[in-house]
């Protein structure tokens, strides 16, 4: 039977230029980031699976009322084996916004196709995941197959803001979703050779920086305590932090903490006046050795030294504040299994590392439930003119056809 399921991916490349086209016209934004959420994806992903006879649909909504319809909601498909033990393939709705669009060669949200690439926000973060379980899900359908694993497919919300209206709203409000002898892939992490499986995840702490200055006319700069120039010098000293927390650890790339300044809220609208307010945003991703209660007192000392010098006042707030959770062991069954599958379909030979870039396998494994990530990407993610690979993607559901009809794995 596994061979045929093989057979029945690898002349599915129509299907999945459907579904990429079809999923990339509906952005899914969270309120956030100035969206409305996935509620209109997910209709489309819940009528998809509606199609499967063998499959049970199920639609968990968060409420939200940041957005017009109320609810984040995190689609949950089943295709029940002959053992209720469960092969999870977690993937998310939810896209980052476009950026510049004067960066794109396209519309965002229209797929563009050269060769075996398709372009578009979403189709690499997390479309590729989430279209590789749905073929595998239709192949199964079509052979009518029986496996001795059950599958399951978790289509999550709010990935890309934190979690807490989607896996983690779930796992909070719905344990019985999974078991503790279940196996969870998520396919949300990926090298361009797929030989790299992720066990471990560095701390994620996003904090929201307000300068308080004195607004003046620009004329006359010295009647009022410049906000622009405070936060620059705050941005600067906030450096010190690279040194400050220099441990290194081999299992990341990069080996060690990374604090980045990147967005920045607009101040004044006009240039003949002396900003009296600035925001800025530092993102901040930490070795697991180090907890992030430190990291902020070293801040809070570093913005004491500018407000002393600059005469501002600095106050700092999280926006995402994720303590990283215990690695999964590396000689877990979901990654034994996983790095077999890896050498039988692909004859590579597996590395295990850790990331900087939080996934929804922090989730499981704060609850001491083994996670492993791994797919085939490009790595394209969150940049202009986002792109995935149709051979990887059906590739990667390959390597996931394998891990469901694995005899061992039903034992």
């Amino acid at each position: 039977m596994l061979s045929t399921i093989l057979e029945l991916l690898e002349t599915s490349r129509d299907e999945l230029l459907r579904l990429q086209t079809d999923l990339v016209a509906i952005p899914a934004l969270g309120p956030t980031n100035d969206g409305q959420g996935e509620e209109a994806k997910v209709q489309y992903l819940r009528s998809y699976a509606a199609q499967f006879n063998g499959a049970r649909v199920q639609t968990i909504a968060a409420p939200d009322d940041r957005v017009a319809c109320g609810h984040r909601p995190s689609l949950v498909i089943r295709r029940p084996g002959k053992n209720p033990r469960t092969l999870w393939l977690i993937a998310h709705t939810d896209v980052v916004p476009t950026g510049d669009l004067s960066l794109w060669q396209g519309d965002p949200f229209v797929l563009r196709q050269e060769g075996d690439l398709i372009f578009g926000r979403g189709v690499e973060d997390n479309h590729q995941g989430l279209v590789s379980a749905l073929l595998l899900l239709r192949a199964l359908e079509s052979a009518k197959a029986e496996t001795e694993l059950s599958l399951g497919i978790l289509l999550a919300a709010d990935e890309e803001t934190g979690n807490a209206l989607g896996i983690e709203y779930i796992m909070r409000e719905h344990p019985q979703v999974f078991h503790p002898d279940d196996l969870v892939l998520i396919p949300d992490f990926g090298t361009k050779d797929g030989a790299a499986i992720e066990v471990a995840e560095k701390s994620v702490l996003w904090l929201k920086f307000t300068v308080h200055g004195k607004q003046c006319h620009a004329s006359t700069p010295s009647e009022g305590i410049n906000s622009l120039v405070g936060a620059s010098a705050l941005i600067l000293a906030l450096e010190r932090l690279d040194t400050a927390f220099d441990r290194r650890d081999p299992l990341f790339d990069p080996s060690t903490s990374t604090f980045a300044p990147t967005k920045k809220d607009s101040n004044v609208p006009n240039v003949n006046t002396i900003p009296g307010q600035d925001v800025f945003y530092l993102d901040c991703r930490v070795l697991p050795t180090y907890p992030l209660d430190e990291i902020e007192r070293q801040i809070r000392l570093i913005c004491d030294e500018v407000e002393s010098a600059r005469g501002v006042r600095i106050s700092f707030s999280p926006v995402v504040r994720e303590q990283a959770a215990p690695g999964t062991p590396a000689d877990c069954e979901a990654v034994r299994l996983l790095a077999a599958a890896l050498k039988r379909e692909r004859g590579v030979e597996p590395r295990i590392i850790g990331i900087g870039g939080g996934t929804v396998a922090s989730s499981f494994r704060k609850r001491r439930l083994p996670a492993a990530c791994w797919s085939t990407l490009l790595n394209t993610a969150h940049q202009p003119n986002e792109c995935s690979s149709m051979d990887n993607t059906i590739a990667d559901a390959r390597v996931f056809a394998h891990l469901l009809f694995d005899s061992q794995a039903g034992e």
